[in-house]
């Protein structure tokens, strides 16, 4: 399993740093790309419907929800930076295939939802600055599919900074609203008092938690603080967590305040004129100069959202990289998963609005936001698991207060997603003229989920499954060993640990005999490599160094003169780069054994490799 984010890991140096004031910095940075995902179009939009459907009433929840928020990311922040794996990671390891493919389906409809309501956003907020149609807003939103692969290579911290400017932007921009609104803070103090008016306000209110604590934002943070290179000994892992709850803690409030801020600027406008019906992005935007007397309140609105927007999807997408790698190991081109990720949530968006108008996005977003409410179980009960086990924590496993108030967090948003899925299903079997359908098809889909439920529940306490990791040991090759026939004296050779690997070590073996000196060079091509390079240290790296350590044993058992070579990042790239660096004479690669489309989708090493190098390359076909 490789790096988590392998484009950037631990490429950001803690160490070495001559203040606390430095070292703090260093560590700042993960939770405010999480953060963002707290305040994204979807919050938006089920903020602006509490605010005026329910006043203040619902200040309370968001309250809770960023209280949930701090202890889970936290949780999340523990598991990357102790175990060295993401939460898809770590999922993989612990759990079936079954599951895991279940898991990942589960996470990237969160991911589908996150993206539908983070391009409806941009679309809205491009619409009420520019009066572009709302449709062709959606299809402009493509464009950014870029500029996640340009800020990438520019590095995680030049990305840290773009996202922080974002929502630098978005806090100004509600700090003057709120001067705007003129709110009544006896009245504001009153909401944070815990009421739920009626079952509507249930529903806004798991809209918000869904909002609030997004299942994505798990996976993500659980990688993002791999980014940061420390000394891994106790007192720098303990550091580390100290450093990055304090980062969560910053990060988050300032999301608590822009959240706060959107609902009361709805509580101080809408619902206080008594317009309690207004819902919709658009609506709000086009009240609030008439209702704030001013045109720069309208205009600070859109331009956050589309902040908001730009954002959110940036980090959205990393997400989405994240759950495919850890949850499947597969690496398709970056801009390739950009796409899919975009395309899941711009034809839905087309297809609803274009059949339904665009009065229908409030709609639509605030569902977004109840569909993530609805996965946070599957993503909460196995991090809770995780960061409780003493075998894969070392030492750095939650105590017993975490414990219960992480479950109880759990417990909390898992009985009222049951309770809205409960209350829907019963009011589509009372209304629906063909009741029968529903019976075959969405109570048993209820009922399997609710079976996976407490299967990740209460499986860790009965038995610990053990990892499905494949097992790529050279020791059953069928290698000849011969004396050599070729001239050239230092060869380099390629290894993935597939089958390929030895017909590629039989031909150097052929060519070269005893008399040549071997190099093996694998690369480690996960996001977490290509983002932090040879700074990275998780679980994939390590069994990926341990794995050419067994081919050099078994070579060197042989009394061949071998060294090992391990490089970061793109193949093609890190391969062609240990070559010109090194005196070699020959290279040996063999090919990948997919070719036209999925050259296009997977990228190709060997043509990259082919125009990089100086030295002859012998490729072995599979």
């Amino acid at each position: 399993m490789g790096k988590s984010l392998e484009e950037v890991h631990e490429s950001v140096s803690t160490q070495n740093k001559t203040t606390v004031f430095r070292k703090i910095l260093a560590f700042f940075g993960p939770a405010y790309l999480v953060s963002v995902g707290y305040m994204d179009p979807g919050n938006w939009a089920t903020d602006i419907a509490g605010g005026s459907q329910f006043g203040y009433a619902l200040l309370w929840v968001l309250l809770m929800s960023n209280m949930m928020a701090l202890l889970l990311q936290s949780l999340s922040a523990r598991l990357g930076i102790v175990t060295q794996r993401d939460l898809a990671q770590a999922s993989r390891e612990t759990y079936s295939k079954f599951i895991n493919y279940i898991l990942y389906f589960l996470a990237e409809i969160a991911i589908a939802a996150c993206d539908l309501a983070e391009v409806l956003g941009m679309a809205i907020g491009i619409n009420l600055l520019f009066d572009i149609p709302l449709i062709e807003g959606v299809m402009i939103t493509v464009l950014d599919t870029f500029l996640l692969l340009f800020l990438i290579n520019k590095g995680i911290r030049k990305m840290e900074a773009f996202i922080i400017t974002l929502v630098t932007i978005i806090g100004i921009s509600f700090i003057f609203e709120m001067i705007f609104a003129e709110p009544e803070m006896g009245k504001v103090m009153a909401g944070l008092i815990p009421s739920m008016p009626n079952s509507a306000a249930l529903y806004i209110a798991i809209g918000i938690i869904g909002a609030t604590v997004m299942p994505h934002n798990l996976y993500l943070h659980s990688s993002l603080v791999q980014t940061r290179k420390f000394d891994r000994s106790k007192a720098g892992i303990k550091q580390a967590l100290k450093y990055n709850f304090i980062d969560s803690a910053i990060a988050l409030n300032l999301a608590f305040f822009v959240n706060a801020a959107i609902l009361i600027l709805a509580a101080a406008t809408f619902y206080k004129n008594g317009m309690f019906e207004v819902a919709e992005i658009q609506d709000a935007h086009q009240f609030l100069q008439p209702l704030l007397g001013t045109q720069w309140a309208p205009i600070l609105f859109a331009v956050a959202l589309i902040a908001a927007g730009q954002s959110s999807t940036i980090t959205g997408t990393l997400a989405g990289q994240i759950i495919m790698e850890g949850y499947l190991n597969l690496r398709i081109q970056p801009w390739v998963r950009r796409i899919l990720t975009r395309l899941i949530a711009i034809v839905p968006a087309v297809i609803v609005i274009s059949y339904f108008g665009e009065s229908v996005t409030g709609k639509l977003l605030i569902l977004s936001q109840v569909i993530l409410s609805l996965q946070l179980g599957f993503a909460i009960i196995p991090l809770i698991h995780f960061v409780s086990d003493k075998s894969k924590m070392n030492g750095f496993e939650i105590g017993r207060i975490t414990r219960i108030a992480a479950w109880t967090i759990a417990s909390i948003i898992v009985s009222l997603n049951a309770k809205l899925v409960f209350d829907e299903i019963n009011g589509w079997l009372d209304t629906s003229e063909n009741p029968i359908v529903l019976w075959l098809t969405v109570v048993p889909l209820a009922i399997g989920f609710l079976i996976l439920l407490l299967y990740i529940v209460f499986k860790p306490f009965v038995t610990k499954e053990k990892p499905s990791i494949a097992n790529h040991s050279p020791h059953h090759f069928a290698l000849k060993f011969t004396t050599g026939n070729y001239h050239k004296k230092h060869i380099a050779v390629t290894v993935d640990f597939s089958e390929a690997d030895e017909k590629a070590l039989q031909h150097a073996i052929d060519m070269g005999g005893k008399d040549a000196h071997y190099t093996l060079i694998h690369v480690v091509e996960t996001v977490g490599a290509i983002v932090y390079g040879s700074t990275i240290k998780d679980h994939e790296t390590t069994v990926d160094e341990q794995l050419l350590y067994e081919y050099t044993r078994l070579l060197s058992d042989k009394g061949f003169s071998v060294q090992t070579q391990l490089g970061f990042g793109k193949p093609g790239k890190a391969i062609a780069k240990i070559i010109n660096e090194g005196q070699f004479d020959l290279l040996i690669m063999g090919t990948h054994g997919h070719g036209n489309f999925k050259d296009l989708i997977f990228g190709t090493t060997v043509g990259s490799v082919r125009h990089a190098v100086s030295i002859p390359l012998f490729i072995i076909k599979n």
